[in-house]
């Protein structure tokens, strides 16, 4: 059936109109074009393109409530419109609404599909629930379907540099550039592997080449102020890479907060309080208040809930924003207040072992039952000899080879910033490709214990034990060098399962009292009224301790000349 020429009169109209709202759109007339396509969408609401321009401009303009219901009308009236279920998929990720974003694009992903940007995007929305492998297939598949895409080549770099995988980042980094690609985005990219790679001489190099392209890039400036922490433990040599950068600009609340992080790590609390307020003075940003108010509830938890309030007050959809409410009314004594915030945040991602971590320490202030369920160290907590690899014999034998194939790992004299480490260093290269044959052996000695640990789980309902597939993988693994007077802050592991800590040589200083001791309960935020650790474990040589993710723990600082040796890692179920 045809359609009648004043339907078809009114189709051109609207199409011309359409368009027309684009040139706005173009030319910066964001307000021009969002009310022209307001009254489009009111005469014409099954204009599908007309709802997906929208929604265009109302993200632009940071209105990303307004941009969802927008997306989601166009795809009501045409469910198969890509670009509108990419645009939904864009806005929710700015929301760290991963899961949702993959509800919208897996119907529309098959292994046809070549639109690059919808294989970029699902990528992306399984990164951010932790599904890096998966996302990696995806990402590869756009390599192969646009072979001459430089894009294709980065976005590839970055995914596998987040997952770890160093060394094929870098390869993937270089190909972009001999395919036309000169981005600073794409030398960051390229700089972060190499010091991932304990290759810090060419790291810096390729920081400055990012820098050449893109002067005062603060993302770059921050990775090599890091870079030169880690090297030196010299916080005035750290700070002057960023310093030069704000002298030639002062206004740049970026580069401030990347100040702040340093001083905080160097242990002048203070001095990162000081800067953030200066940042804070130039944008009233949401993100600069997490920044503050993580920082206040150390010392000052009301004024840490003030910044925490405005936060959420200018992004309430935001998990890190929550997640810093959540932490915020912990720290004033407002646990039945923080409880459903972290209750939300669970019911977004039901793996997520922060939200689990912040929900059972509001139950654990509320006296609730439920935080003896999660905690139950008798039944969770698993102590276990590591088997003696093929080649060895002995533990004993393995370990002091094992010991020698880390030391060298261990450059750094400045701890890793953002880590737990304090007085330490960490290795940040990809262990599961290390070369040394003890190292590749220790895969084998920790196997028999973690399928002994997973099978004495049982079987249930609780957020550890419902993942339980019978086998597992490996997430992520790294070596701590601990030097006397070193320790960890209390903490959980975000992107795990199960977690562990595993010795290889220690200090003779953990014979005495609990220096050294792995501890457990102790939460790495504040709390009112405070919260203490509830069990100590003495480390031994050759022992792994197996534990939920999402289970607050740290360790005491020892004494003596010795340092402490070990190795950790996270699982997911296989």
């Amino acid at each position: 059936m045809g359609i009648s020429a004043s339907a078809a009169s009114n189709l051109a109209d609207h199409m011309a109109q359409l368009q027309f709202a684009g040139s706005l759109l173009q030319q910066g007339k964001r307000d021009e074009a969002i009310s022209r396509l307001r009254a489009l969408v009111a005469a014409a609401p099954k204009l599908a393109h007309a709802h997906r321009l929208l929604g265009v401009a109302l993200e632009e303009t940071g209105d990303l409530l307004g941009a969802e219901t927008a997306f989601r009308k166009a795809l009501a009236a045409q469910p198969d419109l890509l670009a509108a279920a990419v645009g939904l998929a864009e806005v929710l990720l700015n929301a760290d609404r991963g899961a949702e974003a993959i509800e919208i694009l897996a119907p529309l992903v098959s292994e046809q599909t070549s639109d690059l940007s919808l294989l970029t995007y699902y990528a992306s929305a399984l990164q951010s629930v932790g599904r890096f492998d998966e996302a990696l297939i995806w990402l590869h598949k756009g390599v192969a379907t646009s072979p001459a895409s430089a894009v294709a080549e980065h976005n590839l770099a970055g995914a596998l540099g987040d997952a770890r995988r160093f060394a094929e980042s870098e390869s993937a980094a270089r190909r972009a550039f001999t395919k036309g690609l000169d981005a600073p985005e794409t030398w960051l990219v390229l700089a972060r592997a190499l010091s991932a790679q304990n290759r810090p001489a060419e790291a810096e190099g390729i920081y400055r080449e990012a820098l050449r392209r893109r002067p005062g890039y603060a993302d770059a400036l921050g990775d090599l102020a890091k870079l030169e922490w880690t090297r030196t433990g010299d916080a005035e040599l750290s700070l002057a890479v960023i310093e030069e950068a704000i002298v030639g600009q002062p206004r740049t609340p970026a580069l401030l907060l990347h100040r702040a992080k340093i001083l905080e790590y160097a242990g002048d609390l203070a001095g990162a309080q000081e800067t953030l307020a200066q940042a804070l003075a130039i944008a009233d940003d949401p993100f600069l208040h997490v920044a503050a108010a993580q920082l206040a509830v150390r010392s000052d938890p009301q004024r840490g809930l003030e910044h925490a309030q405005r936060a959420f007050a200018l992004r309430p959809d935001n998990y890190s924003v929550i997640s810093t409410l959540c932490q915020a009314r912990l720290a004033v004594g407002r646990p039945d207040e923080a409880a459903p915030l972290a209750e939300l945040l669970c019911e977004r991602q039901d793996w997520d072992q922060y939200a689990l971590a912040l929900l059972s320490t509001a139950w654990r202030l509320l006296g609730d039952p439920r935080y003896g369920d999660l905690y139950d160290y008798d039944r969770v907590v698993g102590s276990f000899r590591l088997d003696t690899p093929d080649g060895w014999p002995s533990l004993e034998a393995f370990l002091a080879d094992m010991k020698q194939a880390l030391e060298p790992l261990h450059p750094f004299r400045g701890h890793p910033i953002g880590q737990s480490v304090r007085g330490g260093s960490q290795t940040r290269q990809d262990l599961t490709h290390a070369a040394d044959p003890a190292i590749r052996a220790f895969f084998q000695a920790i196997d028999g214990p973690i399928r002994r640990y997973i099978a004495g789980l049982g079987t249930g309902g609780d957020p550890l034990r419902r993942r339980i597939t019978g086998g597992y993988r490996m997430s992520e693994i790294w070596s701590v060098r601990l030097r006397p007077n070193g320790f960890h802050a209390d903490h959980i592991h975000h992107r795990g399962w199960l977690s562990s800590a595993c010795y290889i040589a220690l200090p003779g200083a953990v014979e005495r009292g609990q220096e050294g001791w792995l501890k457990f309960g102790e939460p790495g935020i504040p709390t009112m009224p405070a919260l203490g650790p509830e069990r100590f474990v003495k480390p031994e040589a050759g022992q792994l301790i197996l534990f939920p993710s999402y289970m607050w723990h740290g360790t005491a600082p020892f004494s003596g000349d010795e340092p402490r040796l070990s190795v950790a890692f996270d699982l997911l179920p296989g």
